[in-house]
């Protein structure tokens, strides 16, 4: 797939040909200057917001040469200069470490953080057999159950409103095999099934939130998950659309890896979420290493070549998912350096300075797929015409304004009523 190829495919899928009747009290407005600015993308250009619960709860206090509120203040306007869509921790394990005792308030605040600065919000993950609590291997299969389901229940309840989509269980495929580690999850997953373990998990968040735009979620691009994906579907199980990793940290997918993976979890008819991508600024993990976690080092640099590539590999990956009419949502896995592993996977360097990577990636979704605010002229109808990215734009003239969205790519036809 050349680069030409990609930006047809970006133009034709995420583009809309707009007439934009402007109109003043009811009458359309001819022969007038407007100003027509987008205010947001409708593809959702994702980051783990993490890092930033702590600012958002208010709970950073500076000494006298920390700094650490000014540095989250410098990384929030980073994040939100780029993304538009957040991922927050619900790890089981570290938000209920003691049963009863949920850490509810401190994600409601974080949740609320976003969402007044615009940001969709979701939850990742409610059932997962990693970080999951420990308190559970006390319990029989049975209790485990019913403390699964209430949890599930609990969070996307208090959230509702807030978080009105979850990754709702994570990794199925390897759930009942796990071997590492005793956990109450993966001995339920065994003893139940893994469809009948995605049923009852999606059955209670669906009860708690029937809108809510639920997940399946799984690193293991194999036909493993695709069998697993045909059999919920053929037992009658609605997802809303499906979680596929790509920590890409033994190296670059490329564009023809990487569309067809696309293409062949496209099949099903479901929205595709790139949910966990992480592309590294320094020495690769090795080839060999067959599960990620078992890959430990002292230390991790990110280094000047490192970083070159990966800005070319961030420009790359986010066309080709850009070019695919099945992907919704892109979530990347770490604003900073030092996250997962403590790979140099960031946008950020560890003293907060913003890569080659983040400001490549600002010029394409605030630059090349973003339309500034531009002086246009109305026709003889009132009408305003351009070539936009779907989103949410706005349109001023004489001191008002008036919103309006393009949804869908091709012609569209609308007005503006100011």
């Amino acid at each position: 797939m050349t680069l030409t190829n990609l930006d047809a495919s970006i133009r034709k899928n995420r583009t809309a040909n707009a007439a934009i009747t402007v109109t003043l009290d009811g009458v359309p407005q001819p022969d007038r200057d407007v100003v027509v600015v987008q205010r947001e993308h409708r593809f959702l250009f994702g980051c783990t917001g993490f890092d930033l619960v702590p600012l958002a709860n208010g709970e950073l206090t500076d000494g006298l040469t920390d700094g650490a509120t000014a540095r989250a203040e410098r990384l929030a306007e980073h994040w939100l200069g780029l993304f538009n869509f957040v991922t927050l921790p619900f790890y089981w394990g570290q938000f209920e470490e003691e049963r009863g005792r949920p850490r509810t308030e401190r994600l409601r605040n974080a949740a609320a953080w976003f969402r007044e600065r615009g940001c969709p919000v979701k939850g990742h993950p409610l059932v997962w057999h990693t970080v999951t609590a420990d308190w559970l291997t006390d319990l029989s299969n049975e209790e485990i159950a019913r403390a699964q389901v209430d949890r599930i229940r609990r969070e996307v309840g208090d959230f509702s409103g807030l978080i009105d989509m979850w990754d709702v269980i994570n990794e199925v495929v390897i759930m009942p095999i796990f071997d590492k580690y005793d956990n109450g999850v993966t001995r339920l997953c065994r003893e139940m099934g893994r469809i009948p373990m995605v049923r009852m998990a999606f059955d209670a968040a669906r009860e708690a939130h029937p809108h809510a735009t639920l997940l399946l979620n799984d690193f293991d691009m194999s036909a493993a998950y695709e069998c697993l994906i045909e059999g919920l579907l053929e037992a009658g199980i609605r997802i809303d659309a499906l979680g596929l990793q790509s920590h890409m940290h033994q190296g670059y997918w490329g564009e023809e890896r990487t569309l067809a993976v696309l293409d062949r979890f496209s099949r099903y008819g479901l929205p595709l979420h790139f949910t966990e991508t992480t592309i590294l600024s320094g020495e690769l993990m090795p080839e060999h290493i067959a599960d990620l976690n078992d890959y430990q080092v002292a230390a991790w640099p990110s280094t000047p070549e490192g970083e070159e590539r990966q800005a070319g590999e961030i420009v790359r990956h986010y066309r080709t998912l850009l070019s695919h009419p099945a992907v919704e949502a892109m979530t990347y896995w770490g604003m900073t350096d030092g996250g997962w592993l403590g790979a140099p996977g960031g946008f950020v360097r560890a003293d907060g300075s913003p890569k080659p990577s983040y400001d490549a990636a600002r010029s394409l979704i605030k630059g090349d797929w973003w339309f500034p605010p531009t002086t246009l002229r109305t026709d003889a109808e009132g009408r305003v015409r351009f070539t936009g990215f779907l989103g949410a734009y706005e349109v001023s003239a004489a001191g008002r304004t008036a919103a309006f969205h393009l949804d869908t790519p091709g012609e569209i036809h609308a007005t503006a009523a100011m």
